[in-house]
């Protein structure tokens, strides 16, 4: 069966609903998931009219949603038409931005739907309108009632990456790496890999320090902290390796020879993969029991409006997002 997945138009000021609006025209989209715009009608069609199509929407209340097939719309009324200010931080854009995703969880949360996809939310809007969190992955993972480990996974292609450290300051990194903080980073790269098909993939584990410390000259965070950490997992039955020079450990994935690479702090493997492939990079939120991806590029307000924004990512987001789903299913079934 295809999975069912909730659709999200992101910030309306951004490139978010011009984006959904040329995943929807891809081919094979509407093949290969059921698929549930989420949201107000008028957004739907200003993103179709920026990207100069057209998107017939048919629509349904929620109590026809359950077991929905096709491509659907459940229509929300989360912000005026005339308060969408393009390539603007607005409240409005904040507010309706929070409202359509809290409606995709409570319908994955009910079993309704297999996973949710979002275009790109604006932080700065989503911060005036009361997201009270550091960011969209904490508050979902609050708003499902989530306690366990979560963070971002960024993926390119077939690679993905996660940190140790996430949104704090660089002084700050050395002091707030351990043991169990890398074992769990590796256990979710592990796990998000195996969720999205992948048998028995590697993990690579980078360095802190220049060099991997040089043996202790630089610095003993990889003698005394990732090296045993990686053992761990290693006697987990893990494919884990490491830790490996920062500046080398890319390398190795650009080749194919890792599958995930676990950095210590937040640029470390962002720069990485953002030079490798900023227009298909996407973002996951690993760990949640819902399955949930987006581009990982922002809002573009730059572009915003101009019907010439690159849907790459956007679908790459899709594809996984639709590997992802099917495996929870299937585990769920189980």
């Amino acid at each position: 069966m295809r999975p069912r997945l909730a659709i999200v138009p992101g910030d309306p000021s951004g490139i978010g609903p011009e984006l959904i609006a040329k995943l929807l025209a891809e081919d094979g989209v509407r093949e290969a998931a059921d698929i549930l715009l989420v949201g107000d009608a008028h957004l739907w069609q200003r993103g179709a009219a920026q990207a100069g199509l057209e998107i017939a929407l048919t629509t349904i209340d929620e109590a026809e949603v359950p077991g929905f097939t096709g491509l659907l719309h459940l229509d929300l009324a989360t912000v005026d038409a005339d308060d969408v200010r393009i390539a603007e931080v607005t409240v409005a854009g904040g507010t309706t931005s929070l409202r359509c995703l809290d409606k995709a969880l409570d319908l994955a949360q009910a079993g309704h739907v297999d996973g949710v996809l979002f275009a790109p939310f604006n932080k700065a809007a989503m911060t005036a309108a009361g997201l009270d969190a550091e960011d969209e992955h904490r508050y979902m993972a609050r708003y499902l009632g989530f306690t366990g480990y979560h963070s971002e996974i960024n993926v390119l292609d077939e690679l993905m990456t996660t940190r140790v450290t996430s949104h704090i300051g660089l002084k700050e990194v050395a002091q707030n790496i351990d043991g169990p903080g890398i074992e769990r980073a590796i256990e979710l790269a592990h796990a998000t890999l195996a969720r999205a098909g992948k048998a028995r993939p590697h993990v690579a584990v980078a360095a802190l320090n220049p060099h991997a410390g040089d043996n202790g000259k630089f610095g003993r965070e990889e003698i005394d902290v990732i090296e045993p950490a990686v053992k761990a997992c290693q006697a987990r039955q893990m494919n884990v390796t490491g830790p490996w020079p920062s500046d080398t450990v890319f390398l190795k994935a650009k080749r194919g020879e890792v599958d995930a690479v676990v950095t210590m702090y937040h640029d470390q493997g962002q720069i990485a993969i953002k030079l490798m492939g900023f227009e298909r990079g996407v973002t996951v939120a690993g760990g949640l029991p819902i399955p949930v991806a987006t581009p990982a590029h922002g809002t573009a307000f730059d572009i915003a409006g101009q019907g010439i924004a690159n849907v790459g990512a956007t679908r790459q987001a899709f594809d996984l997002l639709v590997r992802m789903a099917h495996t929870a299913r299937n585990e769920a079934a189980a």
